[in-house]
């Protein structure tokens, strides 16, 4: 395996990654869009969402195998979920993960990449303290 690039499994981790990055943040999203109508949040958990790509398309799809994931099923605390607040911070935690992972496997072969998915991790951190504290209002 050469500099640029990554195996089939770490392309799966990427995929998967990805995916659940840009899920987390969405469901955030259309919480702020929908439910309080707030323009400025939701633009910016937009653009995250959107930074949150890379090029290599047919390779995450390629080996994709979602069909195999060993932990496909739902645990319980997965199922669990007692007011607005703990999904926001659930899709929130799980948004930020996904962008440390990513900003873990591309320091193997692209750094530009890497700093991408740390500046969105960054930026979740900010945006998560913003909506969490004014739930509690």
């Amino acid at each position: 395996m050469t500099k640029n690039q990554l195996s089939p499994e770490l392309f799966r981790v990427c995929d998967a990654n990805l995916n659940r990055l840009k899920e987390g943040i969405r469901v955030v999203e259309d919480i702020m869009r929908y439910r309080d109508n707030n323009k400025t949040l939701s633009k910016k958990l937009k653009e995250l969402r959107h930074k949150a790509r890379i090029q290599e398309t047919t390779e995450l799809l390629t080996n994709r195998d979602s069909i195999n994931d060993v932990l496909r099923p739902s645990t319980k605390s997965e199922q669990t979920r007692t007011d607005i607040k703990s999904i926001i911070l659930a899709n929130f935690k799980r948004a930020q993960e996904s962008s440390r992972v990513l900003e873990e496997l591309f320091k193997l072969n692209n750094i530009a990449y890497s700093e991408n998915f740390k500046y969105i991790r960054y930026e979740l951190y900010t945006l998560e303290k913003e909506i969490i504290l004014n739930e509690s209002e």
